[in-house]
C-alpha cells in the first residue's frame, strides 16, 4: 500500500494521481505516541499506521492537538481499499472518545481534518502505487 522510494528515506501513498509523503508508525510504541502533542501536520505529509494483521483497530485522540481525518484501509487480494473515513477531534481530557471503523483494516492513514473531502477520498476508493 505504501511505496518506499529506493533513492531516499521517504515513503508515499497514492490516491488516484496524487502522491503524498507519509511518516510510518510501525511499532506499538510509535502508534501510541506518534501524533501526540503535535501542533501542526503538513497538508502533503501524512501519517501511516502499519499493522501486522487486518483488524477492527480503534483510535482515540488523547493528547492530540489537531483535528484529523482517519482513513482505515484494508488489504484484500493485493488491493488496498478505504473501508472507513472519520473526522476526529482533539482531546486533552482523560476520557476521550474512541473512533471505531466500519471494517477491518491493516493501515490507518491520518491526515489533516477535511482533506479527505478536499482530495475526494471516499469509501471503497482504491489506492495505487507509483
Amino acid at each position: 500500500m505504501y511505496h518506499k522510494n529506493q533513492n531516499s528515506d521517504k515513503n508515499y501513498v497514492v490516491f488516484e494521481n496524487k502522491s503524498f509523503e507519509v511518516e510510518l508508525a510501525t511499532t506499538s510504541d510509535e502508534r501510541q505516541k506518534w501524533l501526540m502533542y503535535r501542533e501542526f501536520l503538513d497538508e502533503d505529509k501524512w501519517m501511516l499506521f502499519v499493522f501486522e494483521n487486518e483488524w477492527h483497530y480503534n483510535f482515540w485522540m488523547k493528547n492530540t492537538l489537531i483535528p484529523l481525518d482517519m482513513i482505515w484501509i484494508n488489504d484484500t487480494n493485493g488491493e488496498n481499499r478505504v473501508v472507513d473515513i472519520q473526522t476526529a477531534h482533539p482531546c486533552e481530557v482523560e476520557d476521550c472518545p474512541s473512533y471505531t471503523p466500519r471494517g477491518n483494516a491493516v493501515y490507518v492513514l491520518e491526515i489533516n481534518a477535511w482533506l479527505a473531502k478536499k482530495y475526494d477520498i471516499k469509501f471503497w476508493d482504491l489506492l495505487y502505487l507509483k
